[in-house]
């Protein structure tokens, strides 16, 4: 009885080597299930030594092992139905062999029974596997479009290594910049600190993963167009590429250049304030965060309303950490506008608005939306961390908290909230002179 259980052995591992005869993971696995299939009946010679019941204890016990060591390997995981086939036949032959030792005179009045059932299970096997054919296909079929993914990856990726071996260096430039900020008492936990750099880096970095993406379908449109055998066009498309990839390198400066603006206010002094232009800061961060969205989104479009006070003194600021004050009221302000204009609002044009002006010894930063405001209860949460009123993954809850601190703590000024909900919210920052 024990030869079905070492016959079963090798037919699974024939069965695993067919199946895997045409995908990639045979270089792998070839050889060893060959070795293995020799093995088997060599195991089998063994057996034959052992007395009755025993030798079939130990052809289950041999097959059970085969049967666990494939369903751990990832390997064959779209393979486990072909081990499920075998259980039962493990199950009977272990029954049959404690029925035979503990009550042998049962065993042999009804030896043609255990017979029966043995092969039974045997048999059922091979009905398993008939029944199989759709998820060997399919297990073909995914090893098949792994290889071909591989390969497209690869290609791409090469495209775009120049560029994210610039961005990596960026990287660097900003992990070097981190640990000289860390001792700054403006900001609460690493975290907090690391979430500002990204803030800063994030805006030219999406303008490049975006160009990016654009050029690497172009680059798939112009091989369809060359296998037509239309020229034109695919030098048409080149020409594209070729503006995408002026883009990318444009906007690869322009992180360069802010990594290098954040190291040079490091080597000042981190903590230390300066006297600072907000007219200029303000402009510049308006535009980061605008483009920055627009880069995401394309068809998203918003007036830009600037009021700059011509007259308005320099004051003493850490520009990096208000800069950041600034990009996060910004990036709500047209996060805000831009979810109003997707629920459809008859006539609604976004606009942001920002304004400086003096008002006695401070200065005073108006940043305005006509978005779809914060209502009147939780106003009062807004700027507590963790507090977010986006869907989960799209907000932190520490930006606005962050800019409190940063405004209030770090500098001695004032925030405060005007909105009516469904019309307009105002942030409107003070800073003494």
């Amino acid at each position: 009885m024990y030869f079905f259980l070492f016959l079963a052995a090798f037919l699974f591992i024939m069965r695993v080597r067919k199946v895997i005869k045409f995908t990639p993971l045979r270089p792998k696995w070839s050889a060893i299930l060959n070795i293995s299939a020799a093995l088997i009946w060599v195991v089998f010679g063994v057996a034959g030594k052992l007395k009755e019941p025993y030798n079939e204890l130990f052809g289950a016990a041999f097959l059970a092992a085969l049967l666990i060591y494939q369903r751990k390997e990832d390997d064959f995981k779209m393979m486990r139905y072909y081990a499920e086939a075998h259980y039962p036949l493990v199950i009977v032959a272990v029954i049959n062999a404690l029925v035979h030792i503990i009550v042998p005179t049962f065993y042999d009045d009804n030896q043609i029974v255990f017979v029966v059932i043995l092969l039974l299970a045997f048999s059922w096997i091979f009905a398993r596997w008939a029944t199989s054919k759709k998820q060997e296909e399919e297990f073909r079929a995914v090893n098949q479009q792994n290889v071909i993914l591989d390969k497209l990856v690869a290609e791409r990726t090469a495209e775009l290594t120049r560029q994210k071996d610039e961005l990596q260096e960026a990287v660097k430039l900003l992990q070097t910049t981190q640990q000289q900020l860390i001792q700054s008492e403006k900001l609460a936990s690493l975290g907090e600190l690391t979430a500002g750099i990204a803030h800063e880096i994030q805006n030219p970095l999406n303008f490049v993963n975006n160009f990016s993406e654009v050029s690497m379908e172009l680059i798939d449109e112009m091989g369809e167009e060359l296998a037509k055998g239309d020229t034109e066009e695919a030098m048409a498309i080149a020409n594209d590429i070729k503006q995408n990839l002026e883009k990318i390198r444009h906007h690869g400066k322009r992180a360069d250049g802010i990594v290098k603006g954040m190291l040079q206010h490091s080597r000042a002094s981190s903590d230390v304030q300066e006297p600072t232009n907000l007219n200029n800061l303000a402009d510049e961060y308006l535009r980061l965060a605008y483009h920055g969205l627009r880069a995401k989104d394309k068809s998203f479009n918003a007036e830009l309303v600037m009021h700059f006070d011509a007259a308005l003194p320099t004051v003493n600021i850490v520009p990096q950490d208000v800069g950041r004050v600034l990009l996060n009221m910004f990036n709500n302000a047209f996060y805000a506008v831009q979810q109003k204009q997707k629920a459809g609002v008859a006539g609604f044009k976004p606009t942001v608005e920002v304004s400086t002006a003096t008002k006695g010894k401070e200065i005073e930063i108006r940043v305005k939306d006509n978005g779809t405001g914060i209502p009147e209860e939780i106003k009062d949460k807004i700027l507590q961390p963790f507090f977010t009123t986006k869907p989960t993954g799209q907000g932190t809850g520490l930006g606005l908290s962050l800019s409190y601190d940063i405004i209030v703590k770090a500098h001695g000024g004032q925030i405060d909230i005007e909105s009516v909900e469904g019309e307009y919210t105002t942030f409107i920052i003070k800073l003494p002179l």
